[in-house]
């Protein structure tokens, strides 16, 4: 359906807010993007920030705007796992069935990326503008240089928040009654660390693999870079006998290392220098509603519903939100009142979701990928799925190659755990695990 133009504010020039950019410009609105910081093309990059893992759902909201060839040269395909288990050989675990796979992507040189084909669609960019105030119902923003300084006024038909976490919009929407707003930390921070790549350029490591070095309450994950080397995430409580707080000097950090990453610190020159130089940073889970306000003000991506990263879905949740969007926009052509209810009633419990998702995640990846009982239940659950997978879609693969509903997912999840509790409490199933009766009285339960 075709709308009348419009002119648009979008506040938040990362992946979401240049992605929506791109997709509005397209319906034939006028945008302009405003962002506090300088332009991220023009700034020396060191590529420090967990790297980004696309699967399905990010990828269809590129291809529904013919943008996804372009990012495709720009990302690396990850078919597996690839696990480091103190005192065993490094292992590896497909990810899905043949030719699934998730993608590594730089978030540094996506932005750029996604910068330019914005620009270049017609796109304007207002960087280093600070927005300190929305007016919501006169779609008004202001920006100045302080927050008490002299500030500049701006007057659009509409404003979209993509200003992350800690959204000016959704600051400013907050105020309002009946306005739920909740944002939980976890104890568990984050550090970058890299590891480089080979004289030749080529990777220290398997180059299609997504590796784990999983060691109960903290964990060390690597994801390659096409330009041989490796962005490796380090979480780690903030506090506590082993955490960020306990390392204070080069020498703990080389007794941890040594320790804990053995193989690591043989490839890694850096690292004690990336470990002192770079910041520790706080992980947090924001939910709130409503994500609208009237015709004029939406919020999109982490302003509306920032998630842990332990399942990889931040940017693709956001470029989903996008995507939703834009479907709802053709169905409802110039009601903006009736798109922005649909969007959010649509889009904040597959938020919720995900949300609660990425959570448990990170309760597993931490603490239960070294518990037996766990990894026998997952070996069951696995052996079940080879034989019946149409029966059995485990809820990775629901939420990473799929486009069904992050709802769907979690519920599914739920049923299937609720029969492995069931399963688990057979007599001897560590002796029957594989056998014809397991397989039966799952199948009975299904």
């Amino acid at each position: 359906m075709k709308q009348t133009s419009k002119n648009i504010a979008i506040i938040g020039s990362g992946l979401v807010g240049s992605l929506l950019a791109i997709y509005l410009k397209k319906r034939g609105h006028s945008i302009t993007v405003f962002d506090r910081r300088p332009d991220i093309r023009s700034v020396k990059f060191s590529g420090r920030s967990i790297n980004l893992a696309m699967s399905n759902r990010g990828w269809n909201a590129l291809r529904s705007v013919g943008i996804e060839t372009e990012v495709k040269k720009i990302a690396i395909p990850l078919d597996k796992r690839a696990m480091h288990v103190v005192g065993q050989p490094e292992y590896y675990q497909k990810y899905g069935k043949e030719g699934e796979a998730i993608w590594s992507i730089s978030r540094g040189v996506l932005n750029r990326t996604m910068i330019d084909l914005a620009e270049s669609a017609g796109v304007a960019f207002k960087f280093e503008e600070k927005v300190w105030d929305v007016s919501l119902h006169e779609a008004k923003l202001y920006t100045g240089e302080t927050e008490k300084g002299h500030w500049k006024e701006y007057e659009y038909d509409m404003i979209f928040g993509c200003d992350g976490a800690f959204s000016r919009v959704r600051h400013k929407m907050q105020r309002r009654s009946r306005f739920d707003y909740s944002q939980d930390f976890i104890d568990v921070g984050y550090k970058e660390l890299t590891i480089p790549a080979n004289a030749d350029g080529t990777h220290k490591l398997d180059a299609n693999s997504f590796h784990i070095w999983p060691r109960g309450k903290f964990m060390l994950i690597a994801m390659p870079n096409l330009d041989g080397s490796f962005t490796c995430t380090l979480f780690m409580p903030f506090e506590g006998e082993v955490s960020f707080e306990a390392i204070t000097t080069k020498d703990k950090a080389k007794t941890f290392f040594s320790k804990y990453f053995p193989n690591v610190m043989q490839v890694m020159d850096d690292l004690l220098e990336d470990f002192f130089n770079n910041p520790t940073s706080a992980m947090v889970t924001m939910k709130c509603y409503p994500w609208t306000y009237w015709n004029k003000v939406a919020l999109v991506g982490d302003s509306a519903h920032a998630v842990v990263p332990f399942y990889g879905q931040g940017m693709n949740a956001g470029f989903e939100d996008i995507n939703s969007l834009d479907r709802i926009i053709g169905t409802h052509g110039d009601d903006w009142e009736a798109i922005f209810q649909e969007y959010q009633e649509e889009r904040k419990p597959n938020a919720d979701a995900i949300a609660e998702l990425s959570y448990r995640n990170f309760i597993e990846m931490s603490s239960k990928t070294a518990d037996s009982k766990f990894l026998l239940q997952k070996k069951i659950e696995k052996h079940f799925a080879s034989k019946h997978p149409e029966k059995w879609i485990p809820a990775y693969s629901r939420v990473t190659f799929s486009e069904r509903p992050y709802v769907e997912a979690l519920a599914e999840g739920d049923r299937q755990e609720e029969i492995m509790q069931e399963i688990m409490a057979m007599e001897g199933i560590e002796t029957i695990w594989n056998s014809e009766v397991v397989e039966n009285k799952i199948l009975e339960l299904l």
